[in-house]
């Protein structure tokens, strides 16, 4: 009986959505709609439009019929499939609910296999590729909560929020191969980029659920209390928090600049002041990961600027914060490459233990902390850093300050000392590297604090790879190369490595078939 329904979908394909179309046309021609405010027509169109468009999907479904193999199924396994029987499976597409007959390949004690489902691609899932694409783009921008609400106002079907993060976790599966699987042309296209490649990482916390927490930050957790009911006060936020490491890499062309530039640029300007032309960075890669070790994250920050500069040609530089874990890692996977890295310290960081150490001294609010930070700034920028740290202890120790007020001093001359080798500051500015980390900090800003922040949010470990890998998909401009990439992966996933050589083809409609080719003549 289904198959007789199919047959007759084949010879006359499209009746169902013919003929709700014309009933939609007849609706906007009556009388009713003439009265309609452009408003109302509009969401009349959208609500019974997405059926339309349903209606048009489930016909073509039909008239492709169920997929009869033109010749033997044959599994990866090399057993051959010889029994057949009609079986219908629902999808959730964009516009509403779908069923696909097809035939079904069998053998005892084997899989079942659908050379249709090869055919159409489709996942094993409920939810298409394209409902699958808007769950991960809505994901992206907020909540799951929101993701919800919005799949269902935009579109023609719904998807509960637990089938929402399985959703965006599938769509995020081959992050990592498409990273890995970079082709030649990008590589040679980023070869012809700024001389300077720059590497950068940081860590933060995302607040996680007990369970997802690595094993020291759990039992702690499951040891504490909650002083309110509803949601973690900040103390306890400590011991719920998961560090996620950011990486990003790009190319940039050099900058050269004096001391006095670097000056003058971070005085507040006048409306008027002509802001100074600088080189932006270029095919900007941004990551993040909570699932992965910082290890493992550093290593693919290397890999990836490996892929950048296969020959060696350009200039290596890493922004750092001063944090040693981070550094040991930079410098074991230098040597591990063998590649000369310039480790640059951002100059953020110092400015803000040197304005601290300022405060200390001169006090809040006063113009001189200003012309105190200002004169050991432009020092630091033309390499006297080891100077500078000494100058201010000699300065605290003149003041005759005790031990606590100069605590701000002497944990800055500190830093400058512990981190001199670098503070080339001088050479970096004559080279023209990057001196500041502000890549880095709009990443963590921009992947975590941005989206994994939202109050009262507490992460899954599988949630929050899913939604880090999505963002930093669409923050590198790569969003819609990776869906190419994904679709095809999920392709071969779930259909190709099913088949012993490849899915057989299978028979085409009816009125398909018949037409037969179309020849020139001359």
């Amino acid at each position: 009986m289904q198959i007789q329904a199919q047959s007759t979908a084949a010879e006359k394909p499209f009746a169902d959505s013919q003929r709700y179309f014309q009933q939609f046309v007849d609706r906007l021609s009556s009388a009713d709609t003439m009265h309609m405010t452009h408003g109302e027509l509009e969401r009349y169109m959208e609500r019974d439009g997405f059926e339309l468009l349903r209606l048009l999907f489930q016909d073509h479904l039909d008239m492709r019929g169920p997929g009869e193999a033109q010749s033997d199924v044959v599994g990866s396994d090399g057993v051959r499939r010889p029994h057949v029987r009609l079986l219908e499976r629902r999808i959730k597409i964009l516009f509403g609910t779908v069923v696909a007959g097809r035939m079904g390949y069998s053998a005892h004690d084997a899989e079942t296999l659908f050379p249709r489902d090869a055919e159409l691609n489709l996942p094993p899932s409920l939810y298409s590729h394209g409902v699958e694409r808007r769950v991960a783009n809505e994901v992206i921008k907020g909540s799951f909560d929101s993701a919800v609400e919005s799949v269902a106002v935009t579109t023609g079907t719904t998807v509960p929020k637990r089938q929402a993060e399985e959703t965006a976790a599938r769509a995020a599966t081959d992050f990592d191969a498409f990273y890995a699987n970079r082709s030649a042309e990008s590589t040679r296209a980023v070869a012809q980029t700024g001389e300077i490649l720059a590497l950068t990482t940081d860590a933060k916390g995302i607040v996680m659920r007990v369970e997802s927490l690595r094993e020291g930050t759990r039992a702690a957790a499951e040891n504490s209390h909650h002083k309110l009911a509803k949601h973690l006060s900040p103390g306890e936020k400590r011991n719920r928090k998961r560090m996620a490491q950011v990486a990003a890499v790009y190319t940039i062309t050099p900058f050269v600049r004096r001391p006095e530039d670097v000056v003058r640029e971070m005085r507040p300007k006048a409306d008027d002041a002509p802001a100074p032309t600088r080189p932006r960075p270029e095919n900007k890669r941004v990551w993040a990961s909570v699932d992965k070790s910082a290890d493992e994250v550093v290593g693919a920050m290397f890999a990836e600027a490996k892929l950048r500069d296969p020959s060696g040609t350009k200039q290596w530089v890493a922004l750092v914060d001063g944090n040693p874990t981070q550094l040991k890692l930079i410098k074991q996977n230098a040597r591990r490459l063998g590649v000369a890295v310039t480790i640059v310290l951002d100059l953020i960081h110092v400015l803000g233990y040197m304005w601290s150490a300022s405060l200390a001294i001169n006090g809040e609010g006063s113009t001189a902390a200003e012309q105190w930070v200002t004169k050991r700034l432009l020092a630091l920028l033309r390499g006297e850093s080891s100077s500078v740290a000494a100058a201010m202890r000699r300065s605290a120790t003149l003041r005759r300050m005790t031990t606590k007020d100069r605590a701000a001093v002497d944990t800055c001359a500190d830093y400058l000392l512990k981190y001199r080798a670098y503070l080339h500051y001088d050479c970096y500015l004559a080279d023209g590297v990057p001196i500041s980390s502000g890549v880095i900090e709009g990443a963590c800003r921009h992947l975590i604090k941005d989206r994994m922040d939202i109050t009262g949010a507490r992460w899954s470990l599988a949630g929050a790879e899913a939604v880090l890998k999505l963002r930093s998909l669409r923050s590198s401009g790569d969003l819609d190369e990776y869906w190419t990439f994904h679709e095809g992966a999920d392709y071969v996933r779930n259909h190709a490595d099913r088949f012993k050589a490849a899915p057989p083809a299978t028979v085409l409609p009816l009125n398909l078939s018949r037409r037969g080719h179309l020849h020139a003549v001359n």
